[in-house]
């Protein structure tokens, strides 16, 4: 790579890398490519992975907006009142968290995925 230039900051740290276009455009397109995957290539990479896939409804219908809780239970098969017998939480306090009324605590949320067997970071 020719004519680098590197731009620090006030501590001396790097900060930027200033590089001619064309090795700019060179690199994008590098970058491209290894991102391009063909259909194959992408369903190998799901199947690899250990962890649960879900239908496409669930999919759908969690980036339609409806509650991630809400649709991991039903996908379960639970009632709110089975999940919230199986959180120690009251059928109430579910129902207003499904609904965006109220927050769930950390714990709360935490201990409603772990009865949905889901990660917590696919509930907020």
């Amino acid at each position: 790579m020719s004519n680098l230039q590197i731009i620090h900051d006030d501590a001396g740290q790097p900060m930027f890398a200033v590089l001619p276009w064309r090795e700019y455009v060179r690199l994008a397109k590098e970058e491209a490519a290894e991102a391009i995957l063909s259909d194959e290539e992408i369903y190998d990479l799901a199947t690899k992975e250990e962890s649960e896939s879900f239908p496409i409804e669930v999919v759908d219908r969690l980036l339609s907006g409806i509650s991630p809780i809400k649709v991991y239970r039903e996908h379960r098969g639970m009632s709110q009142k089975e999940l919230a017998a199986a959180t120690n939480i009251s059928p109430v306090y579910l129902s207003q968290i499904e609904t965006g009324r109220r927050v769930g605590s950390a714990k709360t949320l935490a201990s409603i995925a772990q009865a949905l067997e889901v990660n917590l970071g696919d509930l907020v």
